[in-house]
């Protein structure tokens, strides 16, 4: 029906009070019903005409945690019809970033993009104004990442066991590097020092590319790096890849052993890459972020971007990555108080 509002007003001047208070019932019940039907739309319907989201990425570009947002985030935004921004809030081993998402609203507009460094930060940062494990709400896991053990191909070691012989015949002399105190390439040697019940020396430095800048000149003897890191190094014959810190094989580099294998004792260190939402987000809307990004995940071009990074998609139901994290930070809890590990 088409209502002159012209027509109308020259009527409204002529009509009794009556008519003025039936014509604002009228009025008000098209209101409600306005309000009805908004309410009523789906949660990603909802979405579609809110502020763009962030994907809060708590590291710099270039990390396995920007990769994921970046490629997560544009098809993301398709499937909710609405702006994805990624960005990078770095600092203090990922806790700026991770704040930033604990003291946000939980109304959709904010999502974390993280790594097993957040549970390892729950005990290497027992001062912290917040819970990185209990203040957020798991969304779902996004891949997992591998990481390799290697050696400057100016060291001796071409085997773990090379490496594993030096360190007992000579504690101390042997060195390692890593980008920072209670990042996960500093804790994962740490599990092998202590799996494998030798010494080496930590030399942290601040971010990968210095440390990897040492290693390949020969100034320091071995590291953890990331598979994506590592492998143009290891096939140019720069680096020695000694192992892979996982429970199989990695399709990429398929003749080079696990570190079980290589006897150095169950050193399995991949991390897992996930999705969080701020704290008391409604359980509709977990949901449906979960599904989204499940369905994403699923998708032939995102699994080959994820593979020729090194990291494999897999995703989750919420329940489950809340299961995962919380048995995680047990275990890097337990190596970091029994090694004496701090980060204050």
């Amino acid at each position: 029906m088409t209502i002159s509002f012209k027509y109308a007003s020259q009527r409204l001047r002529g009509e009794t009070r009556l008519g003025r208070l039936m014509l604002s019932f009228v009025l008000v019940a098209l209101g409600g019903l306005c309000v009805g039907s908004a309410s009523a739309q789906t949660p990603a319907a909802t979405l579609s005409s809110s502020p763009p989201l962030r994907l809060i990425v708590p590291f710099t570009p270039g990390t396995g945690i920007d990769i994921v947002a970046r490629t997560v985030g544009p098809r993301l935004a398709e499937r909710l019809g609405r702006p994805v921004v990624v960005e990078n809030r770095a600092g203090a081993s990922g806790n700026i970033g991770t704040e930033a998402v604990v003291r946000a609203a939980p109304n959709g507009s904010t999502l974390l993009v993280s790594v097993n460094t957040l549970v390892m930060n729950a005990s290497l940062y027992p001062q912290l104004p917040f819970d990185p494990v209990k203040d957020l709400t798991p969304v779902t896991l996004t891949s997992w990442g591998q990481l390799l053990l290697v050696a400057s191909q100016k060291s001796a070691f071409k085997t773990a066991a090379d490496l594993m012989q030096a360190a007992r015949q000579s504690p101390g002399r042997v060195n390692y590097g890593s980008p920072g105190v209670g990042t996960p390439h500093h804790l994962s040697m740490e599990l092998f020092k202590a799996t494998a019940g030798v010494f080496i020396t930590h030399i942290p430095y601040r971010g990968t590319g210095p440390a990897l800048t040492d290693l390949l000149g020969g100034q320091i003897d071995a590291m953890f790096l990331p598979i994506h890191v590592a492998l143009p190094h290891v096939k140019s014959g720069r680096l020695t890849a000694l192992g892979i810190g996982s429970d199989k094989r990695h399709p990429l580099l398929p003749d080079l052993p696990t570190l079980a294998e290589a006897k150095a004792g169950n050193v399995n260190v991949e991390m897992w890459f996930g999705i969080f939402a701020p704290l008391g987000m409604a359980p509709e809307m977990v949901a449906m972020f979960n599904r989204e990004i499940r369905e994403i995940l699923l998708t032939d071009e995102v699994k080959k971007a994820f593979q020729a990074q090194g990291m494999d998609p897999s995703g989750s139901t919420p329940a489950e990555f809340k299961q995962l994290v919380e048995k995680d930070a047990q275990r890097w809890s337990h190596l970091i108080k029994s090694q004496k590990i701090s980060a204050e």
